[in-house]
Formats: structure tokens, sequence, C-alpha cells
């Protein structure tokens, strides 16, 4: 994978992987908030041989208290010296206890010996450590000077009293916090990767390309102005008396959908195309409609042709009459002329709406009479065939069989690809031909053109709408 694969995975999967995030952060806030405080308190002593004025002594006194010291660390955690503070500081806990709350450290070639001392007050840190460098004294001085006649040659003597801890050493707030953090960007990054691999929603183009080696013709963005309600006439993007789509992104959409279609095989250029889907829903009529008018616009003669014989909506797409249709001319019972329709905004194109329900439509849409008008209508038209949706009925396998080949229309981020895989199979079983397939509702985020549409769009909107007036 690469970073923009990864960047796409978490696109996709964002709320999961901010919620792994958020509940990492919260349960090292917890773990903060449960755990103990602990404050650490340092005091020191020094292992002295006394003075002497002689160099030569000095030396050897001093090479003989650095020898030593080391041994004093072995004092310092006996349970005789721990004895000694619980006796001085009046505490009630063991001395083997006692001693697992101290740290004594003998840095190399010095006489020093360094007592850290943690409690769970700053206070009680503060006397441990005091008290623990006076107790170890006592203790060097019961080993060096057992009789306690005379001066003993070492001694241990406190040279610095532990200071007052500001700020306890655990828990370590930030650095949980921060631990939390990290945890939380791995957990959310595996999520976010697992999830991708068991999603079998459809998202981007690549995918497509890759999984099923069929061309991704469009990318149709979730647009309002693509939205109607039922009953009402399809919104139309390329409608150049609309003032209000001048920078409709959808419009330059079907105009990028109506290029790729034109040179897709510019010596034989398709002439029956059929729009079909996975599944209901998918938005396909709507496509069908947009570009139809996005064909008529350019000086096309495009005829836009129901064949969805069980759910007609051809004509309410453009707010025409359903009436008599295809299935009449099918019957020889009226010619397309009678029954075609002109929508007074495209010349140029004609709709034929379904006519009555059938009681067959597959073996209607499959007949030598639907082969024979198609071919008659793509002598001096393009043919749009809005037809039923692949995997419920098998309607619009037939249809592409006696055509040139079919768009299949899914939805960003909500068609499976099992169902994509279902639906191109359909179309391979009757060797009907797949043009490719149209990315549909895909969200800016996920578009690969990104702001592309809008910024192309208005060097380009005069020039396209003076060439759709010409046409018209």
């Amino acid at each position: 994978m690469e970073l923009s694969d990864y960047l796409r995975v978490l696109r996709a999967h964002w709320t999961g992987v901010v919620a792994l995030i958020l509940a990492s952060i919260a349960a090292a806030a917890l773990f903060n908030l449960t755990q103990p405080k602990v404050y650490a308190a340092n005091a020191t002593g020094f292992v002295s041989a006394g003075n002497d004025s002689n160099p030569a002594l000095g030396s050897v006194a001093d090479t003989l208290a650095k020898s030593r010291a080391k041994s004093y660390v072995d004092i310092a955690q006996s349970r005789a010296t721990a004895q000694g503070v619980i006796d001085e500081l009046g505490l009630q806990a063991s001395p083997s206890a006692l001693i697992g709350n101290i740290s004594v450290d003998q840095p190399l070639d010095t006489v020093l010996i360094k007592i850290t001392a943690r409690a769970s007050t700053p206070l009680e840190s503060q006397q441990l450590a005091d008290a623990w460098v006076k107790a170890l004294a006592k203790q060097v001085a019961q080993v060096e000077n057992p009789s306690g006649k005379g001066r003993a040659a070492l001694k241990v003597v406190p040279i610095e009293a532990a200071a007052l801890p500001t700020a306890p050493i655990s828990p370590r707030t930030k650095l949980n916090l921060l631990i939390g953090l990290v945890i939380g960007v791995l957990l959310g990054l595996a999520y976010a990767l697992v999830r991708n691999q068991l999603d079998r929603r459809l998202r981007s183009a690549s995918a497509v390309e890759k999984q099923f080696g069929v061309t991704v013709a469009g990318a149709i963005p979730a647009a309002s102005d693509l939205s109607h309600d039922p009953g009402k006439p399809a919104a139309i993007a390329v409608q150049q008396r609309s003032a209000k789509l001048k920078q409709s992104e959808s419009a330059e959409a079907f105009r990028k959908l109506r290029t790729n279609l034109q040179f897709m095989d510019v010596d034989n250029p398709p002439r029956v195309i059929v729009m079909t889907s996975p599944q209901q829903g998918d938005g396909k009529s709507t496509i069908a409609a947009n570009l139809a008018a996005a064909l008529a616009v350019t000086g096309e003669r495009v005829t836009l042709l129901d064949g969805d014989l069980r759910r007609p909506t051809v004509a309410e797409s453009f707010g025409l009459v359903e009436g008599a249709g295809l299935t009449d001319v099918l019957v020889g019972r009226v010619e397309v002329e009678d029954v075609a329709q002109y929508h007074p905004d495209y010349p140029n194109l004609r709709v034929l709406a379904a006519g009555g329900t059938p009681p067959n439509p597959s073996e209607l849409l499959g007949s030598q009479t639907m082969r024979n008008l198609l071919r008659t209508l793509a002598e001096d038209t393009i043919v749009v065939v809005d037809a039923p949706p692949l995997l419920p009925v098998t309607d619009a396998a037939v249809l592409t069989a006696v055509a040139d080949g079919a768009f299949v229309v899914i939805s960003s981020g909500k068609t499976l690809d099992s169902e994509l895989g279902a639906a191109l199979g359909a179309l391979e079983a009757v060797r009907g031909k797949a043009l490719g397939v149209i990315f549909n509702r895909v969200a800016r985020r996920d578009s690969a053109s990104g702001g592309y549409y809008g910024v192309y769009y208005q060097s380009t909107a005069r020039d396209d709408s003076s060439k759709e007036r010409t046409a018209s």
C-alpha cells in the first residue's frame, strides 16, 4: 500500500480511529488518577577518612574511603539501618518493607553515598531520606569502631539534607498520556487496516480497476443539485438556463463522462448504451437522464429510452407524460414517432417512455423486435437505455446483449464488491460488454479530482454555455 492508500483508509474509518485514540488517552488519564502519588527526596553522605596534613597519607586515606564506600552501600540497604530509621521516626513498617522504598547509589570514583527515599507525601520522603543517612552513619560507626573508644578510621558525614519535593515522580502524568496517545494511534491504524480488509464496500476507482479490471468512466459527486423528491422531475445538472448551477461540480462531472464516452472507441463509438446498476437506488436513472442531456447539448441527436418496464421513471425524470411508449411500439400498436416526446429545453433529445407494464418484460426486451428497434434508432441517434438493476432481474443483461455495452452505476461507499462482481458476471454470462463503472454520490474527500471540477469549470463555463446555445 502507498501513502495515499493509508490516507484513504484513515479517511474512510476516521471515526473509529479517533474513538480509539480518545479511549486510549482516557484510559491513561484514568490510570493516572487511580495510581497513588509517590514523592522522592535525595540526601547525600560523605565517607570521610579524617584530615591529615601529610599529602601521602591523605592520598592513601582517600583511596581507602573510596574502596570502603562501595561496601557501605550494602550497609545502607541492611535491615539494621532500616530498623534505626523506624526507631527514629516511630514508623509502623517492617525493615524489609521500608528498604523497598530506598535506593542507594555510590557514584564511581567518589566518596559520596546518595540516598533516594520514596514516600506518599513530600514531607515523609524528606524525613525518610535524612533519617536514613543518619542511621547509615551510626551503622558505619559501629562497624568501624565497635568498642566506641578512640576515633574511627572512616565515618559517614551527612553533607546534603534532602529538599522537600515539589512534584511526584509517580505516576508520570505526561509520559502516561503520551504513551496512551501512541497506543491509541497504533490501535486506530490497526483498526482502520483491519476494517479496510473486512470492509467490502467500494470507495475508490483504483480498487475497482485493480479488482475487476474495469475502467471507471466517471465519478458523480454527491451534490444537492441532483436530488429530487419522488414523483417530481429529476434535476438536470447541465441545464444551461439555471443560473444557480453555474459552478456545478455535477455538471462538469457529466461533461467529463460525456467526453470519456465519446473517446471510448474513436473508430467504432458505442451507439446503444445501457445504463444499469447492481441494486435499486444507485441513481442510474438520474445519471441516464443527465448523460442524455449532456450529449444533446453538444448537437448530438439522442434517444433516451426507458427500458425499465417494471418501474419506469424516465418520463417522470423530465416531467413528461408516461402514457404509451416502448411496449406499445414493440407489440406493433404504434410507431416510435407517434409516442416519442421531445424535451422543450433539449430539441435534440427525444424521450421514449416505457408504456404499459407487460407480463413478460425480459422476453419482450430480448425479442428480435427489440433488436431491430435499437438498430433502427441507432442509425441517426445515440440511444441511452435506462435499464433495471442487474441483480434482482435479468432485464438489463438481456438489453446489454443486444446493445453496444453498458455502464454499471455503483454508490460510492455503499455498493459491495460482491454486488459489483455479480453484476459484471451477469453481463459476462450473456456476452455483454461493460463499457465501464460510474461512481455515484462520491464525497468530495473521496473524489480523485479533489477541487478540480470547480476550478476547471469556472474557466470553461462561458465556452460550454455558448456551445450549448449554438447546439440548441
